[in-house]
């Protein structure tokens, strides 16, 4: 069973930066996508980017186009969230998730949630004015 750990997450300042990470291990699939959520307190959890084992990557959400990178290590399965000119606003639990990519059907309902089988625990990102 697939499993995720997210790591890089903390306190920081706005215009403030952090990269967050997310592990994978147990991977049996080769053709998968991995996505970062994030769910903000009294919010839903939402959609931010994913990318796919092929490098491809969806839209961002576009609160964070221009701020955020999604970016992928096959290698050492992980994916990174370079996260820059934080703000307030993108405090919230962030998790990364993982789901099978068979097709390009996959990869376009890669912004939903169902199309996850694998989530990560989760890490605070605060942003402080």
């Amino acid at each position: 069973q697939e499993q995720l750990v997210e790591s890089g997450g903390g306190l920081v300042q706005a215009g403030g930066s952090l990269r967050l990470s997310c592990a994978a291990s147990g991977r049996t699939r080769s053709n998968y996508l991995m996505g970062w959520f994030r769910q903000a307190p009294g919010k839903e959890r939402g959609f931010l980017v994913a990318i796919s084992d092929n490098g491809g990557i969806t839209s961002y959400l576009d609160s964070v186009k221009g701020r955020f990178t999604i970016s992928g290590d096959n290698a050492k399965n992980t994916v990174y969230l370079q996260m820059n000119s934080l703000k307030p606003e993108d405090t919230a639990v962030y998790y990364c998730a993982s789901g099978p990519n068979e097709s390009k059907i996959y990869f376009a309902r890669a912004g939903l949630s169902v199309s996850y089988d694998a989530w990560g625990q989760g890490t605070q990102v605060t942003v402080s004015s």
